[in-house]
């Protein structure tokens, strides 16, 4: 399989260091806008010899995307970018005519009139637009195959099709307890990604009522997480896996609620009461004249750049789908899991838990793709394909994941 990964940060450089293990892998292709930082992905690997190369690429530029695939001979196109990038990478792939893989949809955007109540535009509502476009060229584009969205999934299939003859509610629980040593505010996730999920409107949905929004850390609950880490408040924040379970498997209500802790909550809170989280462009000052810069670009700017955290940061990160239903008669619960301890990361990869858990799950899914064992057409999330063969996989990468009876 030859890959463009386009997005050489910390989650695409620890895909080429997971995917450099693998032998599914032909070439991959790592291509960035710092044509120095794909060089350094690349220059990393130099013991697995000519199976990477670098590539300057603009990710707003679908012409060109397309033609990097095209004379680079890809068979995928995976998007290792923030979300803002998604369409263009997702339109270039198809235009290509290869298949896709992202992390993460495209944009959301809040509806005008009852933000707190009803969806505007959802989640990836984009890309589903265009899924019979995609069927036609019976090319694949597999959407939210991170880990939350992504294995998240993967977990509530394998409930749906084997813990579970029917279900009451599938909630997505995310918590951790990391730590970043010298610093007072260091978000272990990319923090245009963070302020854009946990500022805008949260989804819920609900079998007799469909999809629907709540006010931004709205429903805190205590959840404990596995492996030492416990109890974590967790409030609801908009994710892809409430947008994307409920098309495939039938559920009375599904959630995503993640562990942000009271000072993380005060601090987006105050970036948007100063308007610090717009991505609207404002003219300040520059040594040749005025200049005109987004405010979170700005935040992005001041802020430790999370892959490099790794040797300061201590703890373990989990992610998780709880489920709640019935199995023979009797009510079950039940908690799916995936943890990785940030020591372990950084001595087997030199990442940082959060950039690598991202990173192996969409590895996995292009060797499974690689290998025939997942196939499909069209506009998928992971939830419409089989979890066994990702699971098992996910365990031969020396990354098990965990079930938890609940109750």
């Amino acid at each position: 399989m030859r890959v463009l990964l386009v997005g050489a940060g910390g989650v695409g450089t620890a895909v080429t260091k997971i995917a450099a293990r693998r032998d599914f892998l032909t070439h991959m292709v790592v291509a960035d806008y710092d044509l120095s930082r794909a060089e350094a992905a690349v220059a990393a690997l130099k013991e697995h010899g000519d199976r990477f190369s670098a590539l300057r690429l603009d990710a707003s530029d679908e012409d060109a995307v397309r033609r990097a695939l095209l004379e680079e001979n890809c068979d995928v196109l995976l998007n290792a970018t923030d979300p803002r990038f998604v369409m263009p990478l997702f339109d270039a792939a198809l235009a290509a005519d290869t298949d896709y893989v992202d992390m993460a949809m495209s944009l959301s955007s809040p509806h005008a009139a009852r933000p707190y109540e009803q969806c505007g535009v959802k989640l990836g509502d984009a890309q589903f637009e265009q899924a019979a476009r995609w069927e036609r060229s019976g090319r694949l584009a597999l959407v939210g195959m991170g880990v939350e969205p992504g294995l998240s999934d993967v977990f509530a299939r394998y409930a749906a099709d084997e813990l579970f003859d029917g279900i009451e509610e599938i909630g997505i629980r995310d918590g951790a307890d990391l730590a970043v040593e010298g610093y007072a505010f260091a978000p272990s996730f990319n923090i245009w990604t963070t302020i854009e999920e946990c500022l805008n409107p949260p989804v819920v949905y609900e079998k007799d009522r469909g999809w629907f929004t709540t006010p931004p850390f709205s429903e805190p609950e205590v959840f404990e997480f596995p492996d030492g880490i416990g109890p974590v408040e967790c409030v609801n924040v908009e994710h892809e896996e409430v947008l994307l379970i409920p098309r495939r498997i039938d559920a009375r209500r599904v959630t995503f609620k993640y562990g942000l802790g009271d000072d993380f909550i005060a601090k987006l809170k105050t970036l948007h009461e100063l308007g610090l989280d717009s991505t609207a462009e404002v003219t300040v000052p520059g040594p040749d004249g005025p200049v005109e810069v987004s405010p979170r670009d700005v935040v992005a700017a001041c802020l430790p750049d999370p892959a490099t955290l790794g040797d300061r940061m201590t703890g373990k990160t989990c992610a998780g789908t709880w489920v709640k239903g019935t199995k023979d008669g009797a009510a079950r619960e039940v908690y799916l899991y995936h943890v990785v301890d940030n020591q372990w990361s950084m001595r087997e990869y030199g990442s940082q838990a959060v950039v690598w858990q991202t990173a192996v799950n969409p590895v996995v899914a292009l060797e499974l793709l690689a290998g025939g064992l997942w196939s499909g057409s069209g506009v998928l999330g992971p939830e419409a394909l089989p979890p066994r063969p990702f699971l098992d996989l996910l365990t031969e990468y020396g990354s098990p994941w965990g079930l938890r009876e609940e109750g």
